[in-house]
């Protein structure tokens, strides 16, 4: 009888693909184990089982696997449920969702390997240039990929010239699968066996009386030994007794010291830990009303206010679920916040603390992964951004969402476009495990979810220790600028009070939420302005890299030193960006430390922790930051919070943006004053009159999200509609067009209880020479989107099947967030 598996690839394809096994191997294989299988012509892919059956496919032979690649299942039943329902909500493949959730070490894929023919002579006279340099790499390797050949030619085409040698016999191809992770392997030193003890030591001492430098580092092996009261590693014993490799190598051979090898994880935890705070009574209150929202409600909504010392109520939760032997899932939106996070985390609870994020290598992350997978203790609290969600957990009990507002939860680009938060939701309850959300300006979405009683809400309005929220105060830019009172883009009252603090030995945060030191340059006798030739955008300029650059495609060039237009000199930078915030700020306060954070300053792996470790220890007086310094920092001497650019947020074309601008002002507020003294914000606008801007000033949380669910509801946006959008991506713009027009009128025939809107042309009509088109579908509460989502399918089906709209490519984005 005839086995087989349904197999997820990692590739976007609509349906999982069936191979036959025999009866050993259906025996042997599970659901969640990878197995090595052909796909298409010659690739290998590694392959992840979903389920062992007898049912052969009606349409087509199935192949047999190429091989096992796993002994155990590296994904859990639990996980599978939940991709399936991520595939299904969000509109995406399974494909897509499993090299989404897996690190990158386990999507195995076949590279093309090129071997030389044993032949007796080659023809050199037929060959070319080319291929001759090829045929004498041959000569010197046995084996090249092709990525090694497109070094050695300095050329990105070369499957024509590889196909060539085919032709002539001269060499042949195979596809090979190899394993990405290599486990971290630490050599450990120990005395022999028959010198452990007082008297062997003695013999040992007598053995090397002549060898001066080999009787030191014994000695040294003892001291280190009662010193760390662990293995003691080969090279820390070089290091501390200044021994040479050989040295340690004599003493092997002489059997009084033992190599041997130990794997282990990339990170591990060296400090001691502390216990954690007393709660102050609101916290304790606000505890106990968890607490008992829990036993009625699987989601607990907690707004507390910025510095109301929400972590502290978040460890009492997380100790009372570790102690159950449960995991604890925390989620962050930021890696920076992590980095701070983990500190106070890992004091509380040491060695049971687990960090996965994109900034690790791959080897860590799957060594995270493993150590989730097999529940050990090394991984019972797991800190993460948004991907964390999709480890492969045991016995889940509580889900903490922190900062859960944050648009960073949504992913954008590529498919799945999940929301981190709501799947965190599903995972909830997949495990029957607690969800809290945590904020102090909670996303419009969430607060009416609690107003309706879908989530229970908890308040938590002081902040630790009874201190005062910061003094927001607005500062009217037009009339500062009518009076002649700003310096380049402060106003004197900003300035006043930078001097003020820095006087006074305290810190200052900036914050202007664009980067790059500005987003136009123009030429001031004609007006031109350097546009992105692969998007339609102008480029921005970076001073620091005397570079424009595109910040949606990476196309950069140096910057032109006369007009690309009319060839005259006189260019000037138009608009403000955090670089020209911080030189300015240089020249103001030459005596003053100033650093900058935003996405060029933070791209290596410990570039947040260098920052935030300065700023936190005083090396820095004034910190210049985009969004990442608004997002749950905690600082203990910031006294001062000074916005630039107000109305840049307000003005932006998204339902959104009054929400988010609130957000993010409220937030970089909440920066300020952490401590005893009571903080200032000075919030820069040309519209001081503006309702969000007054809402913010007096923290007036419940009117800005009375006034937006009534917006919401007049208008049918979430949460009283859900929305779809599809956009549509081609490099011909009238394809696009007409292809935008048919599917358009598709949907608005096909659904007819949801409000369709579009084409519309996005604000950016082109990125990476794609001409973008976006419809828009509202789907009401009392629709079902199981069924809109079925029809959009059929709908998408119709449209790939003309021949002429083949070749367009369709993303859809459930929940869209913009």
């Amino acid at each position: 009888m005839a086995y087989y598996i349904d197999v997820i690839l990692p590739i976007p394809v609509e349906k999982s693909f069936t191979y036959q096994v025999n009866e050993d191997e259906a025996r042997f294989l599970k659901a969640g184990m990878r197995v090595a299988v052909p796909f298409g012509r010659s690739k290998i892919y590694a392959a992840l089982v979903k389920q062992v059956h007898k049912s052969a496919p009606q349409t087509y032979k199935a192949k047999e696997i190429d091989h096992i690649i796993d002994e155990k299942p590296i994904v859990t039943s639990m996980q599978l449920q939940l991709w399936l329902w991520i595939s299904s909500y969000y509109m995406c493949t399974e494909g897509e969702v499993l090299r989404a959730a897996l690190p990158g070490t386990f999507l195995l894929e076949s590279e093309t390997i090129i071997h030389k023919r044993k032949l007796d002579t080659i023809p050199q006279d037929q060959l070319t240039d080319a291929e001759f340099i090829v045929v004498e790499a041959l000569h010197h390797q046995s084996q090249l990929q092709v990525g090694d050949l497109m070094q050695l030619l300095d050329r990105k085409k070369v499957l024509p010239i590889i196909a060539r040698l085919i032709d002539k016999g001269v060499v042949q191809l195979h596809e090979e699968l190899r394993e990405i992770y290599t486990p971290k392997i630490t050599k450990y030193i120990r005395l022999h066996k028959q010198y452990d003890s007082e008297v062997g030591l003695q013999e040992v001492l007598n053995i090397l009386s002549r060898a001066k430098r080999q009787r030191e580092v014994v000695l040294q092996y003892f001291s280190l030994k009662a010193k760390i009261n662990k293995p003691v590693e080969a090279l820390l014993l070089q290091k501390q007794a200044r021994a040479t490799a050989q040295q340690l190598k004599s003493l092997v051979e002489k059997g009084i010291f033992e190599i041997y090898e130990l794997q282990e994880d990339r990170i591990n935890f060296t400090g001691e830990t502390i216990g954690s705070k007393t709660l102050s009574e609101p916290q304790e209150q606000a505890f106990s009303e968890i607490k008992k929202a829990f036993t009625h409600k699987d989601v607990s909504l907690l707004h507390g206010v910025t510095a109301s010392g929400k972590t502290e109520v978040y460890v009492q939760l997380i100790q009372e679920h570790l102690a159950k032997n449960e995991q604890v899932l925390y989620l962050l939106p930021e890696i920076a916040l992590t980095t701070q996070l983990i500190k106070r985390l890992q004091a509380y609870f040491g060695d049971k603390v687990a960090v996965f994020h994109s900034k690790y290598s791959l080897n860590e992350r799957t060594e995270v992964w493993d150590n989730v997978l097999h529940n050990k203790t090394s991984a019972q609290l797991i800190i993460g951004a948004r991907s964390a969600i999709f480890l492969p957990f045991h016995k889940l009990g509580l889900v903490i969402v922190d900062e859960e507002h944050d648009s960073s939860y949504k992913q954008f680009d590529p498919a799945p476009r999940y929301h981190a938060r709501d799947t965190a939701i599903v995972l909830g309850q997949l495990f029957q495990a607690k969800v809290l959300l945590g904020s102090a300006t909670p996303s419009v979405e969430s607060y009416n979810n609690a107003l309706v009683g879908k989530y229970a809400l908890v308040k938590l309005v002081q902040r630790y220790g009874n201190i005062l929220l910061p003094e927001i105060n607005l500062v009217n830019s037009k009339e500062k600028h009518r009076k002649r009172l700003m310096t380049d883009f402060f106003s004197d009252t900003l300035l006043r009070a930078i001097t003020d603090t820095l006087a006074e030995k305290e810190q200052v945060i900036i914050f202007q939420n664009r980067r790059g030191f500005a987003p136009i340059m123009e030429c001031m006798t004609c007006g031109h302005t350097p546009q992105c030739p692969n998007c339609d955008v102008s480029l921005t300029y970076h001073k620091y890299r005397n570079q424009l650059r595109c910040h949606y495609c990476g196309y950069h060039m140096a910057v032109q030193e006369q007009c690309q237009a009319c060839g005259n000199s006189e260019l000037n930078a138009k608009g403000i960006g955090t670089e020209q915030i911080e030189l300015a700020l240089k020249t103001l306060y030459p005596d003053a430390k100033i650093a900058r954070m935003d996405a060029d300053t933070t791209r290596g792996k410990y570039a947040f922790e260098k920052l935030i470790d300065a700023f936190e220890t005083e090396e820095i007086d004034i910190l210049v930051g985009t969004q990442m310094v608004t997002k749950g920092l905690d600082f203990r001497k910031v006294s001062l919070v000074g916005v630039i650019q107000a109305d840049s947020m307000l003005n932006y074309p998204d339902f959104r943006a009054h929400e988010r601008s609130y957000q993010l002002i409220a937030q970089v507020a909440g920066r300020a004053g952490r401590t005893a003294k009571r903080g200032k914000v000075l919030v820069q606008t040309y519209n001081p009159y503006h309702q969000i801007l007054q809402q913010v000033s007096v923290n007036n949380y419940e009117g800005m999200i009375t006034d937006q669910l009534e917006e919401r509801r007049q208008y049918r946006y979430p949460p009283y509609h859900r929305l779809i959008k599809i956009t549509l991506k081609h490099k011909d713009f009238a394809k696009v067009e007409s292809a935008a027009s048919w599917l358009c009128q598709s949907l608005k025939n096909s659904l007819t209880s949801c409000e369709v809107l579009g084409p519309e042309t996005p604000v950016i009509a082109r990125i990476r020479n794609l001409y973008h088109k976006n419809i828009l579908v509202k789907i009401g509460n009392k629709v079902s989107p199981k069924e809109v989502k079925r029809d959009i399918l059929r709908v998408q089906v119709s449209f790939k099947s003309i021949a002429q709209f083949r070749s367009v490519r369709l993303v859809l984005d459930v929940d869209n967030q913009a």
